[in-house]
Order: C-alpha cells, then structure tokens, then sequence
C-alpha cells in the first residue's frame, strides 16, 4: 500500500524555490531537496516517483507493516478494513488487480478470502518485500512491475481493481490510469481506491495543531515538485485533483459511482502517519475512498 504525503517535513504548501528543511532521523536516505509547483509530465513523474519509493521502502515497511499487517487490507490510517467497509463486493473466484501494490498486503487477503488478486507496482524494491512476505505467510501474489497507465494486461481480465492509499495521487495522466482501469475491467467491474482526501491539500504536513491552518488554495491543482539540489533532478512529485475532478474522470471512463467514503478517525487510535493525527483527524477528513462500477462511456 503506498501512501502519499508521507514525510512530514515534505510540506506542499513550502515557498517554491525554497529549499526543504531536513528532519533529525539519522540514515535518511534522501538528499537535500527544493520545493517547487509546477507542471510535470507523466513521464517525469513516472521517473521521479519510482526510485523515490525504491529509496523509501524499506523504512516504509518498517515502520508501518504492523499496521498493515502481512495478510491485512486496510483503507488508509484511521484504520478502516475492507472486511468492516465491503467496498470491493463478493471476492471468491473473482479476479482483482491491485494498482499500486506495494508488499501485496492487501492482494494477500483478498487471496485468504477466495479471490485471486495479482499485484502491479512502481517499485522495485516494494515487489522486493512481496517476496519477502510471500515467502514468510505462504499466501503467494502473482505481482509485476508496471504502470497504471499501461497496464500489462489484456482487455476485460479483472472483475475488480483497486487502488488501497495513495499510489494514483503520484500520476501525472490521470486520465489515462482511469481508463487502463475500465480497459482491463469485465462489464460490470468495480474500480475502487482511497486517496489523500483532497481538501486535505489546503494544509501543511504537519500533524500537530500548527497544521491546521489552511495555507494552499484547494483548487490549485499545480503539481508538488521536490528537485534534488546536487543534481537539479526531479525527486519527488505528487499531483491533486478535487472531489468533482475524481467524479467526472470516473464519470468520462464509463463508471458509476456508488461509493464515496470519508472515513472518521477512530476515538481510539493513537497512530502518527505523517501528517496524520489524531489532533488532525478529529476535525477534517484524511481519506477518501471510491467505488465505481463500469457501464458505458459518456459519449
């Protein structure tokens, strides 16, 4: 499961051409970077994204696969399971594709209830560790790596895919991944995900109470651009769209929604995920999570 605005000091609302303050963690493996708004192509996006969680992965894993859990589906860090919210439908005998699979924890139990779910990821070293818990449960997830806007795939393979957390909010041609989705989809397919809930763009990645005062338009949609200093190389990007952008991209592709949570952080969970918080999630959304089925495109 990827997840998006993960380092706290990685502020989209930074001044551009500012540089980026670096944390106190030692072993940080990132270079010293700059933060800028600008337009990116897929292909730049694509380049950056993909080493930058080859980098981060280990640490990712580390730090959350508790939560996650090596055979666990969860929606994002208030901590909604897909066995509590359903969002995917009946799982036996069907066939499902995780975008953006990252260890394969979720695919894994899609697979412990009877689906056969494969998984599809950026990042090398995140396929890496799919391996590695394949080999440790026994619960084995088919996984390659690829793209979202060129899935590997044939027309109509999948009764469902899903996106668990962030991997869709890294591309660029937005449009396109909507439509790989509906193109590898059976009639009558589900498209799920969650995503960084979009008002969430407004502010800082900060979880205490100093990021709670909104700093960025909502419906700036320029892209969050780190270039490595040493290099002058893009490092890092992540794009935004607002609730209506996610309905008319889902509405355009053919898909109809039926689905669209905001889910509320739990009275007792304690956990820090970046610029999540309790103090944060309390007050304003963290995720958003969407179904869609497909039907016909708009014409």
């Amino acid at each position: 499961m990827p997840e998006s605005n993960r380092r706290r000091t990685l502020s989209r609302v930074e001044q551009a051409g500012q540089p980026r303050q670096q944390p106190s963690q030692q072993h940080w493996p990132y270079p010293p970077v700059t933060a800028h708004r600008r337009a990116v192509s897929e292909e730049e996006s694509r380049r950056a994204n993909g080493p930058d969680w080859d980098r981060y992965a280990d640490e990712y894993q580390a730090t959350h696969g508790d939560f996650l859990g090596d055979i666990g589906f969860v929606w994002g860090p208030e901590g909604l399971t897909e066995a509590d919210a359903g969002i995917l439908g009946p799982l036996a005998d069907r066939d499902v594709l995780e975008v953006g699979s990252g260890a394969g924890q979720c695919s894994r139990w899609i697979r412990s209830q009877g689906g056969r779910a494969f998984g599809l990821d950026l990042s090398h070293r995140q396929l890496q560790h799919s391996l590695r818990i394949d080999d440790a449960t026994g619960v084995v997830v088919p996984s390659v790596r690829g793209t979202a806007t060129a899935l590997p795939f044939a027309d109509g393979s999948f009764d469902v895919v899903f996106c668990a957390f962030g991997a869709l909010q890294f591309v660029a041609d937005i449009e396109q991944a909507v439509a790989e989705a509906a193109r590898v989809l059976r009639p009558g397919g589900r498209f799920a995900f969650s995503i960084t809930h979009p008002t969430r763009w407004m502010f800082p990645d900060d979880p205490s109470e100093e990021g709670l005062t909104a700093t960025q338009s909502y419906w700036d949609r320029t892209p969050y651009v780190e270039v490595d200093d040493s290099t002058g190389v893009i490092a890092y990007v992540e794009h935004h769209r607002t609730l209506g952008d996610w309905v008319a991209l889902l509405a355009a592709a053919g898909f109809r929604l039926t689905t669209l949570l905001e889910p509320e952080w739990p009275a007792d969970h304690d956990r820090l995920w970046g610029g999540w918080s309790a103090v944060r999630g309390r007050l304003t959304p963290g995720t958003a999570i969407f179904g869609a089925d497909l039907g016909s495109p708009r014409g």
